[in-house]
C-alpha cells in the first residue's frame, strides 16, 4: 500500500478494528499471528497504525479472528451515504495488479460486504479461503475474467455473474485490460 491508499484504508482504522477483534475474541497478538500465519511483529506492527497491509495479509487475519474482511478496513458509517466512483478503503495484492475497493461493509446481523475490483492481466490472483460459509457473488462490468475454485475457475464477460464458495481456495484473473467486477461476499 503506497501513500496515497493511505487515504482509503487508513492505517488507524486498521489498527483500531484489529485490536478490537482481537480483544473481542480473547486472542494474544502471538496467538493472533500464528492462526494467521504471519509475523507476530506484523500484527504488533498494525495495531500500532504503522506497516504496509496487503489484501493477503487482512484476509488471513479476518480467517483467524472469524470476521469479514471489511470490518479491519471500514469505519463505522452513518445510515445514508454515497461512495462515488474511486473512493472507499481500496487494497491491492501483493500476488497481481489486483485492488479491492469496499463499496459497502455488512452492517451488524446482516450477511455480506460489497467490493468494486479493478485487476489487470498478469499471474493470477490466489485466494485463500475465507471465514467458513463464505459465498461469493460477482458480476463482471468490464474485460474478461476467470475466476472461481481454483480446480473449476469459469471465464467471464461483461455483464456475466458467477457465484461460488469463498471458504475453499479460489482464483481470479484478468485476461483483458482494464477487468473490473463488482464482488459481493456473503457471509453466515
Amino acid at each position: 500500500m503506497n501513500q496515497d491508499d493511505r487515504r482509503g484504508a487508513p492505517l488507524d482504522v486498521i489498527a483500531t478494528a484489529l485490536r478490537r477483534e482481537r480483544e473481542r475474541v480473547g486472542m494474544s497478538l502471538s496467538e493472533l499471528a500464528k492462526r494467521a500465519g504471519i509475523a507476530k511483529s506484523t500484527v504488533s506492527q498494525l495495531e500500532s497504525a504503522s506497516g504496509n497491509p496487503s489484501v493477503e495479509t487482512l484476509w488471513a487475519l479476518g480467517v483467524a479472528l472469524g470476521v469479514p474482511f471489511s470490518r479491519l478496513v471500514e469505519p463505522p458509517t452513518p445510515q445514508v451515504r454515497v461512495r462515488r466512483a474511486g473512493e472507499g478503503p481500496t487494497i491491492h495484492s501483493e500476488q497481481t495488479h489486483y485492488a479491492a475497493t469496499l463499496l459497502s461493509s455488512c452492517p451488524p446481523n446482516a450477511r455480506r460486504d460489497i467490493y468494486m475490483i479493478g485487476i489487470e492481466p498478469d499471474r493470477p490472483r490466489h485466494a485463500d479461503p475465507h471465514i467458513p460459509g463464505t459465498v461469493e457473488h460477482l458480476v463482471v462490468n468490464r474485460g474478461r475474467l476467470r475466476t472461481g475454485p481454483v480446480d473449476n475457475a469459469v471465464e467471464l464477460a461483461p455483464g456475466d455473474y458467477a457465484t461460488f464458495p469463498g471458504d475453499v481456495p479460489h482464483v481470479y484473473q484478468a485476461l483483458t485490460e482494464g477487468t473490473s467486477y463488482v464482488l459481493v461476499m456473503e457471509h453466515v
